[in-house]
């Protein structure tokens, strides 16, 4: 469930004792029945999930904050009538004893660099997602030839959106179930499963024999990478809505953490306060999660003025942190790229690119890309037409251009070093970070737009720079059902570009796929790429995952993930939409998670493992 309080129509002692439909009718339709702007799962994808995961969403997962209001027993009553069956009536969401490895938990290689292996979001500490031969042990020739070699399946998600780790021979992944996973590279089979208090979004990072990731309730994780046993946990923000979906950064010892939040979301509420969340990176000792220093992206709140509601409001507030940091070894310096802001003043660190010391955390210097970016969810996405009051928007003209993408630091061909970074108002710049940020070249992909432009990330490999669109075009339109609906266009969003690393040119661009009779669908390619010698790996909202050839943008191989697949853990699975992360590439095998229900897309719960053999 998403936002469900936000616009209650009426108050909840008005609602008969027992009502479900009508609990849900007073405090979910709204966004449910209509989408909320593409950011909340329809009812029909909601009936797909068992009541107990609805109730724990609430209760403990990303809807808890939203469900305060709510007695348990009414969350309960809500969460069976979403789902249609009694609690305690689905499947246990425990592997089956089979899908386990026989040496489950196993040892951990000691040494495991000396293997093929992707680490974290970006692979290398400056986040390029290029893998190089000696470690993909995949050739373009063979790229069209690779077949379906497992899947594993996440029990009762509707979003599979975990990047996949390979070290030391294992897959480390996250899920929105609350659960990291450890399965076996080559087979699929489970070694261990660690619950977590919040949903695994960032990509897990392996370093000194532990994982680090975190979760979606603001909780830093370290386990053991062999047993997957607990060593340490911390929160790195009181905030109620602070979220981590960014990848850790590791670097001598200390983790680096992004922090976001869901207050862009929860601040459309007439009755909140928006807003008082603050960005920030946190620097944590690897070893203890003990707090070195901490850095925020945006002053602190104080109250500014009240809405036609009567509520008082607060700012600055925003500039998330969503995306992993990146490291810059030889000038000492992380750098990390902001949101925007959620309420007025605007700041001058929100959709920025920011240089912080490595050691102190102190900025060093800043790159705000689109000043005054000042937006949340009341803003602009139709929501009056349905009868949802706007008045806590600043601005309804606000483009919210924040940044969801890692910085990507490369060296230019004849040796000048860069800062490349792309923006969802389809602007990818490359920053000198010798001259504090200024611009190298700046060049328009796309449209851009609120759910457009460049969404998660785009590659680098040494001369080019591959970069997808999402551009996706949603509104709200009449709906037999709900009254109004989000309305995803088929026909709008998407592609493929290659650019000179050297001066941003375009090489060349790769049009998107087609929805054709798919309802709904969008073609945006809104996820993260990943390159390797030779080819480009995108996934697309409309379920496909294809690989196309750098030298000319053309297809060279197409998978279609929407379907339903027989999983090494017997878990009931299948594919739907690819948003957020990218593929990973290791030892001949290439993974990729599908399934994504928001902003037009579908769910699915389904990790894929590609080789040329498909065994």
């Amino acid at each position: 469930m998403i936002l469900p309080l936000l616009f209650a129509t009426v108050q909840l002692s008005q609602v008969p004792a027992g009502a479900a439909e009508a609990l849900y009718g007073a405090f979910c339709a709204q966004c449910h029945d209509t989408g909320f702007g593409g950011r909340a799962p329809k009812r029909d994808v909601l009936a797909t999930m068992s009541a107990d995961r609805i109730l724990a969403s609430m209760n403990t997962g990303i809807m808890m904050a939203q469900s305060g209001l709510l007695s348990v027993p009414q969350r309960m009553l809500v969460a069976e009538f979403l789902a249609g069956k009694a609690l305690g009536s689905s499947a246990p969401e425990e592997p089956a004893k089979e899908s386990y490895c026989a040496s489950a938990p196993g040892t951990f290689p000691e040494d495991p660099w000396k293997d093929p292996h992707w680490n974290g979001w970006g692979l290398t500490p400056s986040n390029t997602r290029f893998q190089p031969a000696s470690m993909a042990k995949l050739s373009a020739e063979q790229v069209p030839k690779l077949k379906l070699k497992w899947a594993f399946g996440y029990p009762g998600d509707l979003m599979a959106y975990g990047q996949a780790t390979v070290v030391g021979g294992r897959v480390f992944v996250g899920s929105a179930g609350r659960k990291v996973y450890s399965l076996d590279a080559k087979s699929g089979c489970t070694y261990w499963y660690f619950r977590t208090d919040g949903f695994v979004r960032g990509a897990v990072t392996i370093e000194d024999g532990l994982a680090f990731f975190g979760d979606g309730r603001g909780f830093v994780y370290a386990v053991n990478a062999a047993t997957g046993k607990q060593v340490w946990k911390v929160s790195v923000d009181s905030h109620p809505e602070v979220r981590i979906t960014g990848a850790l950064k590791y670097h001598e010892g200390r983790l680096y953490v992004p922090v976001s939040s869901f207050e862009e979301g929860t601040g459309a509420n007439p009755g909140y306060g928006c807003c008082t969340f603050r960005g920030s990176v946190v620097a944590l000792d690897s070893a203890t999660g003990k707090q070195i220093w901490k850095t925020y992206t945006i002053g602190e709140a104080k109250p500014t003025k009240k809405n036609a509601a009567g509520t008082q409001l607060n700012g600055p507030s925003g500039a998330a942190v969503w995306a992993s940091p990146t490291i810059d070894t030889k000038a000492g310096l992380v750098y990390v790229a902001t949101g925007d802001n959620y309420s007025e003043p605007a700041s001058d660190l929100s959709d920025a690119i920011i240089a912080m010391d490595l050691k102190t955390g102190a900025i060093v210097w800043q790159r705000q890309m689109t000043k005054g970016d000042i937006w949340n969810l009341a803003c602009g996405i139709g929501l009056a037409s349905i009868g949802v009051p706007e008045m806590n928007c600043p601005n309804p003209n606000a483009p919210d251009a924040d940044f969801a993408a890692s910085p990507i630091l490369v060296t230019l061909p004849g040796g000048k070093r860069a800062l490349i970074a792309g923006q969802k108002n389809g602007n990818v710049y490359a920053l000198d970070p010798e001259k504090k940020g200024a611009t190298i070249w700046e060049t328009k992909l796309g449209r851009g737009g609120r759910v457009g432009g460049i969404q998660w990330g785009p590659a680098a490999d040494g001369q080019k720079l591959y970069a997808a669109i999402s551009d996706a075009q949603f509104a709200f339109a009449p709906d037999a059902k709900a009254g109004m609906a989000v309305k995803v266009d088929p026909k709008v969003g998407g592609g493929l570009f290659a650019l000179s690393l050297k001066d941003g040119e375009k090489i060349w661009y790769a049009k998107p796929g087609e929805c054709g009779d798919r309802s709904p669908c969008s073609p945006a390619q809104s996820a993260a790429v990943t390159a390797m010698a030779g080819v480009v790996f995108s996934g697309s909202v409309d379920g496909h995952f294809r690989a196309y050839s750098t030298k000319d943008g053309k297809v060279i191989w197409d998978f279609d993930t929407y379907r339903e697949f027989a999983t090494v853990n017997k878990v009931p699975a299948r594919g739907g939409s690819i948003d957020g992360p990218g593929a990973t590439i290791v030892d001949g095998i290439v993974y990729v998670n599908s399934g994504y229900a928001f902003v037009g897309g579908q769910a699915g719960n389904v990790l894929l493992a590609f080789s040329v053999d498909g065994k």
